[in-house]
């Protein structure tokens, strides 16, 4: 099976992000309004949003840079495929102005944004990130009042293009092999997960806060979750380029778009990276499930199919097509910021 992989350095509010309908999944996550880390970014693409700050006006700064986030929703919505899938990263912000302390929910904004372009809102998950900071609160003292909750959460938002995807009788196949374990249907598809650790420590901190990278496991866990192998993946601030690497080990093709060439060489080493973690991850899945296996077997509670491909029990009959599909090569593309990957099961 062959993938490919490009990237291209634009503007994402200003262009078609791919063509459209071409697109199963989106996988972002953008900026994140009102933390002062991106206030430049959002600045420069909203003097409103720059004026408002400067004058302390949290509530009209925080409208004016969704208002830009708005316009890249509405490509990404122009650019899946009926049926199709977007999941956002992101996290709410606190923040002090003129004196006053308060939460600004971008979740919930950008969840008001999907639900008019006409998207379909689904539940959404709790990505906990515990910080091992001693002092679990914001704010002073032990007096009542004085304190407040201190947010070590962010979310993944899902939605979806129109009504639940019908799948062509060729697709229908591809599906079947595209499966997932039970064991792990239950753990990814929870509404809370906390098994998701921060992001590589080879990124330098100017990298990780021009880009908000997010772990590669959390990308690609979405990958698996809702498209299918050899479909195309779109991010639309690919930042260091973890989804990319990410649709790379899962066996999807993808779409990256940037607005800062300086991250180029980020996203060449996140590729870099992607067939060893893909074989990795696929080597790592099949060893859980074998010793899921084997501690049920040890509870008398048998299993009732087999997946020939893995030679393997399986708890439900939609898992014995399953296919576990590593990356085996990613070649670049001559000068061009495009890649090709070739899959095989391992």
């Amino acid at each position: 099976m062959q993938t490919t992989h490009s990237l291209h350095f634009a503007d994402a509010r200003k262009q078609p992000l791919a063509p459209p309908e071409s697109v199963a999944l989106v996988v972002t996550s953008p900026p994140y309004p009102m933390i002062a880390m991106w206030d430049a970014a959002f600045g420069a693409m909203s003097p409103t949003a720059k004026r408002a700050l400067r004058q302390g006006d949290g509530a009209r700064a925080f409208e004016a840079m969704h208002r830009q986030l708005d316009r890249v929703w509405r490509g990404c919505f122009e650019a899946l495929i009926p049926g199709g899938f977007l999941c956002i990263n992101i996290g709410d912000a606190t923040r002090t102005l003129s004196g006053q302390f308060a939460l600004y929910a971008n979740h919930a904004r950008i969840s008001a944004a999907l639900t008019a372009l006409g998207l379909t809102t689904l539940p959404d998950i709790l990505w906990r990130k515990p910080t091992n900071a001693p002092n679990k609160f914001m704010g002073s003292g032990m007096l009542p009042g004085g304190a407040y909750v201190t947010y070590e959460h962010e979310y993944i938002l899902i939605a979806r293009k129109g009504g639940r995807r019908v799948f062509s009788t060729a697709a229908r196949q591809t599906r079947r092999e595209s499966a997932y374990f039970w064991e792990e249907r239950n753990r990814w598809f929870s509404d809370l997960w906390t098994d998701l650790r921060g992001v590589n420590q080879s990124l330098s901190r100017a990298e990780r806060e021009r880009s908000g990278a997010f772990p590669l496991t959390l990308p690609h866990r979405l990958i698996c979750m809702y498209s299918l192998y050899g479909e195309t993946v779109l991010d639309p601030f690919v930042g260091t380029g973890t989804t990319l690497a990410a649709a790379v080990a899962a066996g999807r093709s993808s779409i990256g778009v940037e607005r800062d060439p300086s991250l180029a060489d980020a996203v060449e080493a996140s590729l870099a990276n992607a067939v060893g973690i893909g074989q990795a991850k696929i080597a790592a899945r099949l060893a859980a499930h074998r010793t899921f296996v084997s501690a049920r077997i040890a509870r008398g509670k048998a299993l009732a199919h087999h997946n020939e491909t893995h030679n393997v029990a399986v708890v439900t009959a939609q898992e014995k097509q399953l296919q576990l599909r590593a990356p085996v090569s990613l070649t670049r593309t001559g000068k061009a910021l495009r890649w090709h990957a070739a899959h095989a099961v391992i």
